[in-house]
């Protein structure tokens, strides 16, 4: 068996700390703390070149457990549907109504963070009720 390995998740965005800093808010994700020598990560970054100031920010699990996630500054803007997503576990051992109410309260929660509500998707015969949102620069995710 080949060995597990970490990894990280990379967005291409607009504007890398701006989605950063809604992950972190979703999944209670934090900032990792500024290079040696600088007090905060803006002070850091007004070191760079002009082109790379804002062009990357990163978070990750406070545990150390899930991945690290990475967000680098593309020119173009979103065309097409993701073609990977996150699920967001939020309904785990939970069915019927109750998962339900639980996917609205966090749909609630990160609506008022900037994200979009997509669609619902009620349970059927094969998979249990979902609820699809988007970032707050229109990357899909699903709380599931």
């Amino acid at each position: 068996m080949p060995p597990i390995r970490k990894f990280q998740v990379t967005f291409d965005c607009a504007q890398p700390e701006r989605v950063a800093r809604f992950w972190c808010e979703v999944l209670g994700y934090v900032v990792p703390p500024p290079p040696e020598g600088f007090e905060t990560w803006d002070a850091y970054d007004r070191t760079l070149p002009p082109e790379r100031q804002g062009s990357a920010f990163a978070c990750g699990d406070p545990a150390g457990e899930g991945p690290r996630l990475f967000f680098q500054r593309v020119p173009e803007g979103k065309v097409v549907k993701n073609r990977v997503h996150l699920d967001v576990r939020v309904g785990t051992g939970l069915v019927g109504e109750e998962r339900v109410a639980a996917l609205e309260a966090e749909c609630a929660r990160l609506e008022a963070l900037g994200a979009a509500r997509v669609r619902l998707q009620l349970a059927d015969e094969e998979n249990e009720s979902c609820l699809t949102m988007q970032d707050v620069e229109g990357n899909e995710f699903c709380l599931d």
